[in-house]
């Protein structure tokens, strides 16, 4: 399968680099935001071709899917145009920076029938998977969530330390993958979310701490802690508090109250994530984190937002 991957960014290196390993997919062509960035990554990864104009990119024969690794303002827009090609769309998080944008794109992945599917990674992750196996098959009863993710970003620069063309949101990008888990642990589209914000950062305009809450309606509580303003190294974990158990997912690894690390299968993460969105294709059906599925994650992201404007 011939795809265009658009965005010549991080993310757009780390899907380059699960997808040389997945048989039978071709990068056809990247549609970049920097000229000589997008030239650079198009030669260095041996894509053919490569274009500022993603219609452009599109356009060309047999390119049938599309990833998104751009800015999360244009999510919205670029997933609409791909889909009303007649392409399928891998975007990733969020699919929009608002609840209007995500049911305009909802609505459309299922008036064309293609296949449009969010990067929920977290979802995909081997630890992650072994709890809500467990709280699926009863081995695990939850009582609270506690969850924290650290950035040291007071400067606009991804994770390679390049400027951004764009400001990132704390609550709708980062904390958009702990919502997401949390409705899809506790299968609670109606949960209740409030949040805190503290002042916005006076050049880049955004909050750069966040406290969230959320509880579903039989009182299961989550407790959310985000921060830009954290010097050292992205960090982030979970801490799953149960009738039978306490389970910590930090790095990669999932472990017990006495500290004993659980065996998770080999896999998982990025890779399975973009395997899944091949599959789908493949078998005409909706994947995991479809947009419509992840709709509820939306909902409850606008509910915290709106409990922060307040």
């Amino acid at each position: 399968m011939r795809i265009c991957l658009a965005g010549e960014g991080a993310q757009g290196i780390s899907h380059a680099d699960v997808l040389q390993d997945i048989e039978g997919v071709e990068i056809d062509t990247l549609a970049g935001g920097i000229a000589a960035d997008a030239e650079a990554f198009a030669y260095e990864r041996g894509i053919p071709h490569w274009s500022l104009d993603l219609e452009e990119c599109l356009s060309r024969d047999e390119v049938e899917a599309v990833i998104l690794t751009t800015p999360n303002q244009v999510h919205c827009a670029q997933t609409e145009l791909a889909l009303n090609m007649g392409k399928h769309v891998l975007v990733e998080i969020p699919m929009g920076i608002s609840l209007a944008e995500s049911q305009r794109i909802a609505a459309l992945e299922e008036r064309t029938g293609l296949v449009c599917m969010v990067c929920h990674t977290q979802r995909y992750n081997s630890a992650f998977r072994e709890v809500y196996r467990q709280v699926q098959e009863g081995e695990l009863t939850l009582h609270h969530i506690v969850q924290q993710t650290y950035f040291f970003r007071r400067r606009n620069e991804n994770r390679f330390g390049k400027k951004r063309t764009w400001v990132d949101a704390l609550l709708w990008h980062q904390a958009c993958h702990m919502v997401d888990m949390c409705y899809w642990l506790l299968d609670d589209p109606d949960m209740e979310g409030w949040g805190q914000a503290g002042p916005l950062h006076a050049e880049l305009g955004v909050p750069m701490d966040i406290s969230i809450g959320m509880r579903t309606k039989d009182g299961k509580l989550v407790t959310s802690a985000n921060s830009f303003n954290n010097y050292g190294p992205i960090y982030s974990e979970y801490r799953f508090i149960g009738e039978e158990a306490t389970l910590l997912a930090q790095k990669g690894k999932l472990t017990d109250h006495e500290g004993q690390e659980i065996e998770l299968p080999a896999g998982g993460g990025m890779d399975a994530q973009d395997r899944e969105f091949f599959a789908s294709i493949k078998a005409g059906r909706q994947p995991l984190t479809s947009c419509r599925a992840c709709l509820p994650t939306m909902e409850i992201l606008d509910r915290i937002q709106r409990s922060i404007n307040v």
